[in-house]
């Protein structure tokens, strides 16, 4: 299950298949292997062999495939890392993985220098520049690769529980977290998937969020796996999503709730011109029932939603589940095991709000070099998500929310994602992001921010709006704040902490 044997595999059987698209170049899989391999090279030549951290910060470009499947050929640990990361938290993470060499671009030399200064021990020539010199003293390792062979490296002396990467949390609970993933746990996300997606060997599967977020892995590992076309985008951009689709006949693509909604607002999204597609999955955060059904309704039966954790856990409504279960997030896949229990670890009954509890094949080993962490988060073999959720009779997990989101509004827990679901209902409302801030009379009280389309009412008016549809009197805002664009990490989840830490102290009763 050492997954570097994929690429040249591939190379060997099928070489001439379409292995990758990035703009207007294309690679079969003979030559995608043969860069790859000269990629591992120049990566041997500069000391990284087996267990020996590579980190990269790249944007979305075929080096950063190169670099993934180099390292998994040489046994070597890569930690894709943000571009949009600043020079302390390049170093952070960079020192916390032990990375020994980052490969990088000329354009992230100021952000690197910086970050070196806080680094000691990484000298100069241990950054390479994949287009450059950088600051003139880093290596020129695309200079370095195109010396060297296309020849397959040595096979690294691994098993398949052999790390492959440490992926960092996205920062929307908290610090950062390495959270590591071995060759068997990314072999599980490629036959699993593939499976779970309805792929095949003639599939083309489009992607234009950030290749180094781990959700990217949830379509990159499947279409590896089957030798199906990857159509990598640099960034996302609705506009030539569509026209993508429509030219390349993309079957597959996987979006966060942010793009589906501007994927939707965008002038050309049609079913003509987006017939090709046979799947569109969310995934990332919670998309909307209101977003689903106007998806559907242009689409159908091509919708997935996957929830999930990078650190191992999922369940994933399915194409041919989403009629009778639109409001789900689906059901585990086979091999994998769902739970909700309370506060004491004990199992709840079918439609009881409890903590999401689950295991399968891709749970991670754990935390890089935080055991006391892995010991709080994995229990008896159980991940313990933080979420919470509930099971129909059916078995269907429904989202609630995630634990630290819940609103405690004079002792009765308010849960964000009730208010949310109406908020989206409003049709000047494109997104809607509710949080609780403290108030002196309630503890807590909930605020809704929102993004609005054009000749949208007063915040005061939608705030009276929502406050006459929801459910319940301890589910109205004590507010409606109108935001040009929500504040998201690289995975395009929206961070509610950034906008929980802006409005606190805004609190002002029901």
């Amino acid at each position: 299950m050492l997954i570097g044997k994929l690429l040249t595999r591939h190379a060997r059987y099928r070489p001439d298949h379409t292995a990758l698209v990035f703009g207007t170049r294309r690679w079969s899989f003979r030559a995608m292997n043969a860069a790859t391999n000269q990629v591992a090279h120049a990566l041997r030549a500069l000391g990284i062999g087996t267990g020996d951290a590579v980190a990269t910060l790249l944007p979305n470009c075929p080096e950063q495939l190169w670099l993934y499947w180099a390292c998994a050929k040489l046994g070597a640990v890569v930690v894709p890392m943000s571009p949009l990361l600043k020079a302390d938290a390049i170093a952070t993470l960079a020192e916390n993985a032990g990375s020994g060499l980052i490969v990088s671009q000329d354009k992230f030399a100021a952000p690197l220098a910086a970050a070196r200064g806080a680094l000691p021990a990484l000298a100069p020539e241990r950054i390479a520049m994949i287009d450059g010199v950088g600051d003139g003293s880093a290596t020129n390792f695309g200079a370095l690769a195109a010396r060297q062979p296309e020849t397959e490296p040595p096979e690294p002396p691994i098993t398949d529980d052999a790390p492959f990467n440490i992926i960092y949390s996205s920062g929307t609970t908290g610090a950062p977290k390495g959270i590591v993933h071995t060759h068997r746990v990314r072999a599980n996300y490629a036959t699993i998937f593939a499976s779970s997606w309805r792929m095949t060997p003639e599939s083309v599967v489009l992607h234009t969020g950030a290749i180094v977020f781990n959700g990217a892995f949830v379509t990159l590992m499947p279409t590896l796996f089957t030798g199906a076309t990857y159509v990598l985008g640099a960034r996302f951009d609705p506009d030539e999503v569509i026209d993508t689709v429509e030219r390349r006949r993309v079957t597959h693509m996987m979006l966060v709730p942010s793009q589906i909604i501007a994927l939707m607002n965008a002038p050309g999204f049609c079913a003509e011109r987006l017939g090709s597609l046979e799947m569109v999955m969310s995934l990332g955060a919670p998309l909307h029932l209101e977003h689903k059904q106007r998806l559907d309704a242009v689409l159908p039966r091509r919708f997935y939603e996957l929830y999930g954790l990078t650190e191992g856990f999922v369940t994933i409504l399915d194409r041919e589940d989403y009629p009778t279960k639109p409001g789900s997030v689906g059901v585990p896949p086979p091999f994998y095991e769902l739970r909700i229990c309370d506060d004491d670890g004990r199992d709840v009954t079918p439609g009881t709000v409890g903590e999401i509890v689950g295991r399968g094949p891709i749970l991670m080993p754990g935390y890089h070099d935080r055991p006391d962490l892995t010991a709080q988060a994995i229990r008896d073999g159980w991940l313990f998500t933080g979420d919470l959720g509930r099971v129909d009779e059916d078995g269907f997990l429904y989202l609630v929310d995630r634990k630290k989101d819940l609103i405690i509004s004079g002792g009765i827990n308010v849960f964000p994602r009730d208010i949310e679901e109406v908020v989206v209902q409003h049709p000047a409302v494109a997104e809607a992001a509710v949080f609780g801030v403290a108030d002196p009379k309630w503890g807590e009280t909930p605020i809704a921010a929102v993004v609005v389309r054009d000749d949208a009412p007063s915040a005061d008016e939608l705030r009276a709006w929502i406050n006459e549809r929801v459910v319940a009197s301890y589910q109205k805002v004590s507010r409606v704040v109108i935001e040009a664009e929500f504040p998201r990490n690289v995975a395009g989840k929206t961070l509610k902490r950034v906008l929980r830490e802006r409005y606190q102290g805004d609190g002002g009763g029901r």
